[in-house]
C-alpha cells in the first residue's frame, strides 16, 4: 500500500494520542483533527474508545460528520487502536472467545470508520510486555474477518519489548502459521529510545505515576535490528518525546530510522505520537517540529540519492 506524503517516499500521520492533555482542556477531538490537517499530515489515528462519540455505537450522524470532515481536510484514516482488556473481569481471566469477541466488535467498527489498520492492545504477563496466551486463539478467529474488511491486524513492539525477544519471535512464528497477510508488527519508535526522558505535568486526573518508572535492565537497541524485521512491518508509531528549537531529536535517533525506512522501501504511514511533558498547548507545537525534522531528513537523503545516482552515471 502506497501512502506517500507530498514528496516523500512514506506517508505522514498523527496519532490523536498526542493530544491527550488537550483534549477536554483546550481543544475539542475536532479541534485536534483539524489541527492534524494544518500541520501538513495526511493520515489519522486514533483510540476507539477514547475518540469515538458514543463507543462502541456511534450515531449515524457521527459518522457521517467523520467522513465529511475527513473529505475537507483531505485525511485519510490509518490505525484504530483497541484494546483486549485480559483484565477486565474481577476475579478471573479474560477466555480466547471474549477476546476474539472484543477484536471482532473493533474490527468492524474500525471498517466502518475507513481504517485499514487495527492495533490491539492485549493484557500482558510480564515486564518484558509478553502477550497474555489467549492472544493467538483471538487473533486467528479474526483473520479471516480482517480479510475480508481489508484491515490489517497489527500488535504494537512498545519499548521495553526489544525487536530481538521472544515476544517479536512468537509474532512471526504466528504469521508464518497462519500465511496471513492481514497481520504484522507495528514499531513504535520509543523502543529506539536512547536515554530516558524525564517527563513532567499531567493535567489528566486519571494518570499514574510521572512516566519515570522503568524496568530494572532495558538493553540498547540498535536501529540496525529494524532491518531484521522490515518485511513483516505494516506500519509505524513515530514515537518522540521532545523536538528543540534546533530541530535536533535528542532521543529517537531519526536519521537512522529513516534510512532503514527508505533502504527497506517501506510506502506506509509514519504516525506521530507525541509523549512528551504532559502539559496543555504543548503537542501541537512539538508535531510540527517532529514533521519538519523528518522531511528534512527525508529530504537530505533524497538528494544524496540522486547525486549517487549522477555521479554513477558519469562513471559510466
Amino acid at each position: 500500500m502506497t501512502t506517500t506524503t507530498d514528496d516523500l517516499p512514506f506517508g505522514l500521520g498523527v496519532s490523536l494520542y498526542s493530544y491527550t492533555d488537550d483534549i477536554g482542556v483546550t481543544m475539542t477531538v475536532e479541534d485536534c483533527i483539524a489541527d492534524v490537517a494544518d500541520l501538513g499530515a495526511t493520515g489519522l489515528e486514533i483510540l476507539g474508545e477514547g475518540h469515538i462519540e458514543d463507543y462502541p455505537n456511534p450515531s449515524t450522524a457521527w459518522i457521517d460528520a467523520w467522513y465529511a470532515r475527513n473529505e475537507r481536510l483531505g485525511l485519510t484514516p490509518t490505525l484504530y487502536g483497541s484494546w483486549i482488556d485480559t483484565r477486565r473481569f474481577p476475579g478471573r481471566g479474560m477466555t480466547a472467545a471474549e477476546g476474539a469477541a472484543q477484536l471482532e466488535l473493533d474490527l468492524r467498527l474500525a471498517a466502518r470508520l475507513g481504517f485499514s489498520f487495527v492495533r490491539p492492545k492485549i493484557g500482558v504477563i510480564s515486564e518484558d510486555l509478553r502477550v497474555d496466551p489467549i492472544w493467538q486463539e483471538a487473533v486467528e478467529r479474526n483473520l479471516q474477518l480482517a480479510a475480508d474488511l481489508d484491515i490489517v491486524v497489527c500488535p504494537e513492539i512498545h519499548w521495553p519489548t526489544i525487536i530481538k525477544s521472544s515476544v517479536v519471535e512468537e509474532y512471526l512464528e504466528f504469521k508464518e502459521r497462519t500465511g496471513s497477510d492481514h497481520f504484522g508488527l507495528l514499531i513504535d519508535t520509543g523502543v529506539f529510545e536512547l536515554s530516558p526522558y524525564p517527563r513532567r505535568g499531567g493535567s489528566a486526573s486519571f494518570r499514574m505515576g510521572d512516566g519515570s518508572a522503568r524496568p530494572p535492565v532495558v538493553p540498547f537497541v540498535p536501529v540496525s535490528d529494524l532491518a531484521d524485521v522490515m518485511e513483516h512491518t505494516v506500519y509505524f508509531q513515530a514515537k518522540f518525546y521532545e523536538v528543540d528549537d534546533e530541530l535536533v531529536d535528542h532521543y529517537i535517533p531519526w536519521r537512522e530510522i529513516i534510512d532503514v525506512v527508505v533502504d527497506s522501501g517501506y510506502t506506509g504511514w509514519l504516525s506521530s505520537e507525541y509523549e512528551g511533558h504532559h502539559e496543555p498547548y504543548r503537542a501541537p507545537d512539538q508535531l510540527r517540529r517532529q514533521h519538519a525534522l523528518i522531511r528534512t531528513i527525508a529530504a537530505e537523503r533524497a538528494a544524496a540519492d540522486s547525486a549517487a545516482v549522477t555521479a554513477l552515471a558519469d562513471r559510466n
